[in-house]
């Protein structure tokens, strides 16, 4: 992908996409997409907030950390 920057108005949308992209690396997005995977299977279930999102996940890989180097 080519990103071709003019003026500041390209730059703005250079760093929005690295901003974004770090995000996605770093898992800020992971919620969102969970909260939508469970809507669109059981759109009556309850969702759990962010929070309990965050502690279930960060419990489970504590609990099996599988390939993880530490």
């Amino acid at each position: 992908m080519i990103i071709r920057a003019s003026g500041a108005t390209g730059i703005v949308t250079v760093l929005r996409r690295a901003w974004w992209w770090i995000g996605a690396l770093m898992g800020d997005h992971d919620y969102a997409r969970f909260v939508a995977l469970q809507r669109r299977l059981d759109p009556d279930a309850p969702v759990p907030s962010e929070r309990e999102y965050w502690r279930e996940r960060h419990a489970a890989s504590d609990s099996n950390p599988g390939a993880r180097c530490c």
